[in-house]
């Protein structure tokens, strides 16, 4: 009986904690995608090719 507690909150422990690290591995793995460019910028009006947006 006294291993019981010990042994259950490692259990827990172990648990919380594999869940956990699934938890960032998964959100590590959905962060791999590049976002799409916006080429919408009139090139006729940008300075070395490079829009700048706003005015200056």
């Amino acid at each position: 009986m006294k291993f019981a507690v010990p042994g259950i909150s490692s259990a827990v422990a172990g648990a919380v904690l594999g869940a956990v690290v699934v938890f960032v591995i998964t959100m590590a793995a959905e962060q791999n995608s590049r976002p799409a460019v916006d080429r919408t910028g009139n090139a006729s009006s940008s300075l070395l090719n490079n829009v700048e947006y706003g005015s200056r």
